[in-house]
């Protein structure tokens, strides 16, 4: 509180080696008078190792008995404000202030935090624990932008989906559900829960098509795809099926390369699939060319493209750019590449 005050907050106060409870907040409220209408804020500041990390979250138990917003700021490199002070001065004590977070964020990004979001299991395991907490906010409105940044956050790209998580939860965390049961509600699909009036999934077929009846026209570049390029798992599996035989570069006639595939298929099935690939007809109404395969192959590798974007800039809004500058910048330095390709892709596919 020293600290604080010597560096230019002289509104800093603490509980004085007791932990912040149900007194604490009747005291700061009739200090602050914290009443509808009421412009103030509550800011807590804990130390930066992890009971003052624990300690935050406790506090955000108590967020619903404020009328005023609150935030939090922890210095991320495990100093308090003296020892901050100390080491960096009065500024770095002010600045620390200035990047509070709402309390809200904080404890979502703390959820977050516990789980690996680079991977579905993860990103529903994550969904389900900090559901309960968006669902914790009394007004509606800023309940719905906490759910779409949640969406964000997680790199789901599914607000309506993640909206109904935040509505299935009465706020309480205890109510939670286990990730596999989300799993296999909304991700354990089968190829028949796909639209195939979707434009995505019409291109995947129209790519694959192309690779069992006109081999010769994708080349290497269908094959440059890989299996995160499709979105339904009947084409990844498809798409691992032409690659087990070699990939398109080594097949041969499409009468043998069809029957080929078939042969290495796991069951009837997946047989089945490549004969109804073989025979059905493609989305043009002229004989495919290498232009048309071209547009057909650049179009499916743009949309992935544009999945490792989206995941990039979710996991970018996750990071703070002062505290994780060095991370921060490669993963932006990743995001300019990944943006450089998705325009080539699009340039490549134009005026097919």
């Amino acid at each position: 509180v020293m600290a604080c005050h010597l560096a230019g907050v002289p509104t800093a106060v603490a509980t004085c080696g007791t932990s912040f409870g149900d007194e604490h907040v009747k005291v700061l409220r009739r200090l602050i008078m914290d009443t509808e209408g009421s412009a103030g804020e509550v800011i807590f500041t804990f130390d930066g190792d992890a009971a003052g990390q624990r300690a935050a979250l406790r506090a955000f138990g108590m967020e619903d008995k404020f009328v005023t917003q609150t935030f939090v700021t922890v210095q991320a490199d495990g100093l308090d404000p003296c020892e901050l002070r100390l080491a960096h001065g009065d500024a770095a004590v002010r600045d620390l202030i200035a990047r509070r977070v709402p309390l809200f964020e904080f404890a979502i990004r703390g959820v977050l935090g516990k789980h690996d979001l680079n991977t579905t299991e993860g990103q529903l395991a994550a969904l389900d624990e900090a559901a309960p907490i968006v669902a914790k906010i009394k007004d509606t409105g800023l309940r719905a932008r906490y759910a779409v940044n949640l969406d964000r956050w997680l790199g789901l790209l599914d607000e309506g989906f993640v909206l109904a998580r935040v509505r299935g939860h009465g706020g309480d965390p205890r109510r939670r559900r286990p990730a596999r049961a989300t799993q296999d509600a909304s991700f354990g699909r089968k190829e028949k829960d796909h639209d195939p009036n979707d434009p995505v999934v019409k291109v995947e077929r129209e790519a694959l098509k192309l690779a069992i009846q006109r081999p010769a026209l994708c080349g290497p570049e269908f094959d440059a795809l890989g299996a995160d390029a499709f979105t339904v798992p009947a084409h990844r599996a498809m798409f691992a099926l032409v690659a087990a035989c070699g990939g398109t570069v080594a097949a041969d006639s499409p009468r043998e390369w069809a029957a080929r595939l078939r042969e290495h298929a796991h069951d009837e099935q997946a047989q089945a699939f490549v004969t109804a690939l073989a025979v059905e007809p493609p989305q043009t109404a002229a004989e495919p060319d290498a232009r048309y395969a071209e547009v057909v192959l650049a179009r499916v590798g743009e949309l992935a493209v544009s999945r490792e974007i989206a995941a990039v800039k979710a996991r970018l809004q996750r990071m703070n750019p002062v505290d994780e500058q060095a991370g921060y910048n490669r993963l932006f330095g990743e995001l300019v590449g990944l943006e450089k390709r998705r325009k080539a892709l699009i340039d490549q596919a134009g005026g097919g």
